[in-house]
């Protein structure tokens, strides 16, 4: 039997929750469904897509790489929905976007694909920078969009701002670290621990923020705008990383594992989204990418529209 749309859905779902309960309570489903549709489908590839222990499952290698085709095949299905769905503007027309340093290769490079392919006439041109900067950009109308963090967005009241994605901070530890095997895990548990610091965006502010709040110093061992750089100085042992769940990749470049956890108490979390002037008369191209994305964002929250 070949997989399903329905089952990619229910596995991308639990590859992203880490547990069969939060899949289900994410997709408004029962847990036996979402069971049943992850075993089929290991079934029918032949290969072991999560490791399973008693917090939840841990997505191998295998299953890590077949995630990518996973996700890229329901972004083509949506796509070849949406081609459909309704006339197209002029194929013409130019977008300019920008696109802060964290969400570039996790967010932006994705719907950028999606959207070229839609929109093939369409000029686009982007740019990667800081937050404030992109403001200054879209307020004063040299940019359209901005695909950027918005937890922290200054300007409110002359930007507009839609949600695309939140993401929840976790603990990233090398394979066997003592923390690994605990049941719970604060925030004063890592308080001692070296961090492999990532500066982009407000990571290190809201980190520093973390460990200051229980009196404790955050130990930098490392700091590095690189989110591969953290993957590997923390698969090797050099240190544990408190980032978002948007980055989060259970291998390092070098093939070594990585672990991650979830942390007890209040955590910030990451908002990523669109951000535009608000109030503007915005380009045909720039309503489409919105347009785009939008669809996008429904087709993860509402599996059911594609399984039927």
């Amino acid at each position: 039997m070949a997989f399903t749309i329905r089952q990619l859905q229910f596995f991308i779902a639990v590859a992203e929750q880490g547990t069969v309960s939060g899949a289900a309570q994410n997709l408004s489903i029962s847990q036996s469904s979402v069971t049943e549709a992850i075993k089929e489908l290991e079934n029918d590839l032949g290969v072991e897509l999560f490791e399973r222990h008693p917090r939840g499952l841990n997505i191998t290698h295998k299953g890590h790489q077949f995630l990518r085709h996973a996700t890229k095949i329901l972004a083509d299905v949506s796509d070849a929905r949406r081609s459909f769905s309704s006339e197209k503007a002029a194929s013409g027309g130019r977008l300019q976007l920008g696109v802060t340093s964290l969400v570039a290769g996790y967010v932006l490079s994705d719907l950028l694909a999606r959207y070229r392919r839609a929109y093939p006439g369409v000029e686009v041109s982007a740019i990667e920078d800081n937050g404030d900067y992109l403001e200054h950009l879209l307020i004063g109308g040299k940019l359209d969009i901005a695909v950027m963090v918005t937890s922290n967005l200054r300007d409110r009241t002359a930007l507009q701002s839609e949600i695309l994605e939140v993401s929840a901070y976790r603990l990233w530890l090398p394979l066997g670290h003592p923390l690994a095997g605990a049941d719970i895990i604060s925030i004063g548990d890592i308080a001692s621990e070296p961090l492999i610091m990532l500066t982009v965006d407000e990571i290190e502010e809201n980190t520093g923020k973390l460990l200051t709040a229980i009196g404790a110093k955050p130990h930098v061992a490392f700091r590095t705008r690189s989110v591969e750089a953290v993957r590997s100085l923390v698969a090797t042992g050099a240190g544990v990383a408190l980032l978002p769940d948007l980055v989060y990749r259970p291998w390092s470049l070098e093939g070594d594992r990585i672990e991650s956890r979830d942390i007890s108490g209040s955590l910030p979390v990451v908002q990523v989204g669109m951000v535009w002037r608000r109030g503007s008369g915005l380009p045909q191209a720039a309503r489409d990418f919105i347009g785009l994305a939008q669809s996008q964002r429904m087709v993860r929250q509402r599996p059911d529209k594609i399984g039927r």
